[in-house]
Parts: C-alpha cells; structure tokens; sequence
C-alpha cells in the first residue's frame, strides 16, 4: 500500500513515525542532563536535543524523499546519522486514510518541509516540557498543507510519554479529540517570553477573560485544539516560518485558521523570507476576520513595517 499511496500520504505517514522517534531523542537527553545549551540570541538558545533531533527527521524524511525541499531551523544538518536515529517505516495507520483529490497529483518538487525540531526550546531547558513540541509542517507551493505536531511529553492514559497530532486539509485530523472552548468567555494564549508595548497594546484591544503565557507556536495551537483557548496572538515578528507551517496545517484541516495580524496567509514556498514579519493571530470556532479588525491599525501597520 505504501508504495502506491500519492506522495504526500507517504510524506504525512513517514513524517509521523519521524516525529515520534525524534521526541525519543528529546527525552534521551533531558534524562542524561546535559542539554549542551548554545546561546544563538537572546531568548534563543539550542540544545543538543535540538541538534540530534534535527538530524533524525532530516536524515529520515531526506533518505525517503530526496527530491523534497527540506528546510529545518538548525540549519544544515549531517544526514550520517546511526541506524538506530533513521526511521524508516510508515505510520500504517494514516495510510489507511484516503487522500484528498486536490493533492494526489503532487510532485515532489512541489514540496517544502519546514523542520522545527523542538519548538519550545526557551521552556525545554527551564523544566517547562510540557510546553515542548516538534513540528513538522508540509507545504505545497505557497501553502501550508499538511502537518505533524509530537508531544514528547504528553503522558498517556497508561503512562506512556509522547502523543502524535496530525492535520491534513481536505482530509481532517488525527490523533486528538478537538473540545470547544468554553462559552461566555475569551481566553487569548500569547508568548512567554516576547512581549513589546505594540504586542501588549494588541492583547488589550481585546476583551479577554484571561491570557495564557506558554511557550512555542505549537503548543499554542494546541491550547486553540483542546478548547483551553479563543485565539492565539503574537503582535510582534519574532517566529519563524518552521514555526507556523505545521500549526497552521493541522488548525485549519480542523476548521480554523491562522494567518498574519493583518488576516493574510504567510507563504511557504522555498524562496520566502523565514521570519514570520507580521506576527500570528490563530483562531478557531471565531470570526477570524473580526479579530483581526479588533487589532488597532496602527500595531498591524507597525508589526508589518520593514526594519
């Protein structure tokens, strides 16, 4: 079956076991305790785990898929990596889905894979891990598709560590239970660590019941997913396309969106710019259209003017 499924089921099926082997690595190195922390700026550092687990979805996805664009936040990464970090089986599971008409053509240059090999860094290294995801989004030409987002620490019912969330649009998704937000309120989710006076100026335009600070785009998302949020804003141009690609795929194959703060979709094609420049406003279950009105024009106009 794998071998005859369209490519971008096989891309989502090898991406999922992919993302579950490197949330393994994460765990393997919080547990030997030595991040091997380097400071790339401020608020920015990368771990080994960050490194390592790069280094397995890039050599696993790049083994299968040699002519697929992969684009991952580390950078370059060496693709010798030992046998037991090269994952080469499918998540049968998906595969028994059926794939959406509009992407059973898709060549494989029409791919990019935006690689964040653990989003939520900051967090990881402060003890936060249940803030910690790796996100493995799937773009076709200029849009985001398709994406995977692994808990390594999710703890499961029987004690098991790790949970697989996947999305596909025109298909649905996987490996969660979406729950509405509660009524009557307004619960925003926003950044831990990157707040200005523009940012704080767009969390008070709206009348939120309460604003939860967490760490990573894909955590974020997820609050949105399981019903613990309204919206998810960031008014400042501070995360990466690697950031976005897979929670925007997996929210909007479940009814939602995310775009800039100025309502546009970023694109993800190999050529763009990685810096996410106006921001991120996700919502689900919303009128996307009017939380972006209620952002003042002078943020969105700030957020979005060039350096």
């Amino acid at each position: 079956m794998a071998a005859s499924a369209p490519l971008i089921m096989r891309v989502m099926a090898s991406s999922i076991s992919t993302a579950a082997r490197a949330g393994g690595i994460i765990r393997d190195v919080l547990k030997k305790g030595d991040l091997g922390i380097v400071d790339k700026g401020k608020n920015d550092p990368q771990t080994e785990a960050d490194r390592s687990a790069q280094r397995c979805i890039i050599a696993s996805l790049n083994r299968k898929f040699p002519n697929v664009k992969i684009i991952g936040e580390e950078g370059g990464s060496d693709l010798n990596v030992c046998d037991d970090w090269l994952v080469t089986e499918l998540d049968e599971g998906f595969l028994q889905q059926s794939c959406p008409a509009e992407w059973k053509d898709a060549k494989a240059e029409d791919f990019v894979i935006w690689v964040d090999p653990l989003d939520g860094t900051a967090e990881y290294t402060q003890g936060h891990v249940e803030h910690v995801t790796v996100l493995i989004g799937i773009a076709l030409k200029d849009s985001a598709v398709g994406g995977i987002i692994h808990q390594p620490f999710f703890k499961q019912p029987d004690g098991e560590l790790g949970r697989t969330i996947w999305g596909l649009k025109g298909l649905g998704t996987g490996g969660f239970t979406a729950v509405p937000a509660p009524p009557g309120q307004f619960i925003i989710t926003t950044t831990r660590s990157h707040s200005n006076a523009l940012h704080q100026q767009a969390l008070n335009a709206f009348a939120s019941t309460e604003v939860l600070k967490v760490g990573g785009a894909g955590f974020k998302v997820l609050q949105l997913l399981e019903g613990k949020a309204h919206a998810y804003v960031f008014a400042t141009p501070g995360c990466k396309k690697w950031d976005t690609c897979a929670p925007e795929a997996v929210l909007e194959a479940q009814g939602g969106c995310l775009t800039t703060i100025n309502g546009d979709h970023y694109a993800y094609n190999a050529e763009v710019e990685h810096v996410n420049r106006q921001g991120v406003l996700a919502s689900l279950g919303q009128n996307h259209a009017e939380l972006v009105e209620k952002i003042p024009a002078e943020v969105r106009a700030a957020v979005g003017a060039k350096p």
